[in-house]
């Protein structure tokens, strides 16, 4: 396995704590001399190997010098940060699975959980730019062709290439095998017409991986998959950005599409059969959104500890009082739990269990992000007033942290799967 880590690796001993001033929503030492510390707890190390080790501490060095300075701008302005395109790829962040034999990384879904979780202790939607090819490379490695793996994959082996997948429609969100877009076979191409929506990052994207009816009304087995590429093909237009109240800075648009031609060699395995492709591509990618979660609650934690320690309401530090002791521990708690959980749903998915990461990927994501709306909002209330104001982080990451229980699928469908397994 190699990854292609360019930031020089941090120490294993850590950053020391110190005190810190709060100032425009980022967080910075009282002193030059201060450190951030990138946990407040012994390192957990989840039996990582020592490249596993060595990725993570040059991804958390890469993102306190390249995310951390920019996290609140970005919530502020919502604008995509693509001056981090080169830094994620040069890394090999943002293709993480390309195989080696297409040029790739050839990572896997424990360092896609690594990378995501130390950068969304600054920002998730930084976060989600790392692995931001996994929804387009997962349905062509599962049941793509060799031709199409060899001429899509090197290209996005080379990085900073933005991909994205559109499934959800205006009345096809939770309820998938609902969609109305459609494929109509004519001569050696499909002609497809219909719109879709919540499309992340899909407004600059050079290769869209779209889901399309091309049999039946209704159902998940009508279904293809196709890869569009919309800089190149005519009747692909873009509406508006969605205005959000979190995750700001990752562009969510919906898309038009009027007589689409696409080729049939971009058809992704067999006709009607796409609906496994995006299953699998879910499967995969939701144990990196209860890592982002795991990140997002511990960067909450570390500044409510900090806050804590330095606040003094009745001629004492907060952190003194028993009823602010309970909400840090029962964040910590909260955390490793999380933890334990994505990163186990990991070693399913490296491994192959498939039908073991299927019930472990809803689990993972829905207790990871229950558990961020918690710690975040319990993050707000130690800050106190000054917690609700924008001039410091916990407002924002309460924010973000509501977005994870809904996409990627709800957390009550989440639910839904992990009862279905248990009663099947």
């Amino acid at each position: 396995m190699r990854v292609l880590c360019r930031i020089a690796p941090a120490s294993r001993s850590g950053l020391t704590r110190s005190r810190f001033r709060f100032n425009n929503g980022m967080v910075a030492p009282l002193n030059s001399g201060a450190k951030f510390a990138a946990t407040l707890f012994p390192e957990p190390s989840m039996n990582f190997t020592e490249e596993q080790l060595a990725f993570r501490d040059s991804v958390r060095r890469m993102a306190e010098r390249h995310v951390a300075p920019i996290a609140a701008e970005i919530d502020e302005t919502d604008r995509f940060p693509t001056e981090l395109l080169k830094v994620y790829g040069d890394m090999g962040l943002m293709q993480l699975w390309v195989p080696e034999k297409y040029g790739g990384p050839e990572g896997n879904l424990t360092l896609m959980c690594i990378a995501r979780e130390e950068i969304s202790r600054h920002s998730p939607a930084c976060g989600s730019i790392a692995g931001l090819n996994t929804m387009f490379i997962m349905p062509l490695l599962h049941f793509g062709t060799e031709e199409q793996r060899a001429r899509f994959l090197p290209r996005i082996a080379e990085g900073g290439v933005v991909t994205a997948i559109a499934i959800s429609e205006p009345q096809a969100g939770s309820d998938v095998s609902a969609m109305q877009t459609r494929a109509v076979k004519d001569g050696d191409s499909y002609v497809i017409n219909g719109r879709k929506q919540w499309c992340s990052y899909g407004v600059d994207a050079e290769y869209i991986v779209l889901m399309a009816r091309t049999a039946g009304e209704r159902g998940a087995s009508g279904i293809s998959a196709f890869v569009l590429e919309p800089k190149k093909m005519k009747g692909i237009t873009f509406g508006r950005h969605e205005r959000k109240m979190g995750w700001r800075g990752a562009p969510n648009t919906p898309i038009f599409l009027d007589n689409v031609r696409v080729p049939i060699e971009n058809l992704v395995g067999e006709e009607g059969k796409g609906f496994r492709a995006s299953l699998r591509a879910l499967d995969l990618n939701r144990p990196t959104i209860g890592a982002q979660c795991v990140g997002l609650a511990q960067g909450a934690l570390d500044v409510s500890v900090a806050y804590a320690k330095e606040r003094k309401q009745f001629k004492q530090r907060i952190a003194d009082f028993q009823g602010v002791q309970f909400m840090l521990a029962d964040m910590a708690m909260g955390i490793e739990a999380s933890r334990a959980l994505v990163y186990e749903c990991a070693c399913a998915g490296d491994s192959g269990d498939w039908d073991r990461l299927n019930v472990l990927a809803s689990m993972a994501k829905c207790v990871a992000s229950d558990m961020a709306m918690k710690a975040t909002t319990d993050a707000v209330q130690i800050f106190g007033g000054y917690g609700y104001t924008r001039d410091y982080p916990v407002e924002r990451m309460m924010r973000d942290a509501k977005l994870a229980q809904i996409f990627e699928g709800t957390n009550q469908i989440q639910r839904v799967v992990v009862a279905r397994h248990l009663l099947q």
